[in-house]
């Protein structure tokens, strides 16, 4: 997935000056002007970022976002106010939990810093998954490997710590081999 950002906010000028901010950065920038255009946009491309703003007609970016969280909990939600109120700020950090609250008006350094970080902590965390998989299915395997040939992952050293493999007999192998070749036909 390439770098997808969703800009939310129902003032076209407002869209136009973020996009114009990140128009050298290296993303794949799509608007919407409410939430219900956001979410059927989401539904059809997966997003790393939504910045969204707080007021808007209809629905509330808060909102928004707690909606993304649930239905798109890896997403990353970024929220934008001209009116930073302590209730807004505690509705989106406990409903959407928000990585990121700007003001308005935004300093555009420190919303491409944001952004940044924000598509970074998302990609990691997607290895990080990718790699719990790989893990699972390894452990899986092993499991089954196990059961199938009791012992084989038992793992033992000499004093001076070298792996210790078990003598097998040559039908053994044998056997073992015509087993993991019906298996792979």
């Amino acid at each position: 997935m390439n770098n997808q950002i969703l800009l939310v906010d129902d003032e076209v000028n407002v869209l136009s000056a973020l996009t114009r901010a990140l128009f050298d950065e290296p993303y794949q920038v799509t608007c919407a002007k409410s939430g219900e255009e956001a979410l059927a946009l989401i539904a059809k491309t997966p997003f790393k970022v939504v910045i969204s703003d707080e007021r808007m007609i209809g629905m509330q970016g808060s909102e928004l976002l707690a909606i993304l969280k649930e239905q798109y909990p890896h997403t990353l939600r970024i929220l934008l106010t001209g009116h930073a109120t302590l209730e807004a700020a505690m509705k989106a950090v406990n409903q959407g939990e928000i990585y990121r609250f700007f003001t308005k008006p935004w300093n555009d350094n420190d919303l491409k810093f944001a952004i940044r970080s924000a598509l970074e902590r998302f990609d990691l965390e997607a290895e990080n998954r990718r790699l719990l998989a790989t893990v699972k299915n390894q452990a899986m395997e092993i499991k089954v490997l196990e059961k199938r040939y009791p012992g084989i992952s038992r793992v033992e050293k000499d004093p001076l710590g070298s792996f210790v493999l078990p003598d097998l007999s040559e039908a053994e192998i044998k056997m073992m081999m015509a087993e993991c070749e019906k298996e792979v036909v």
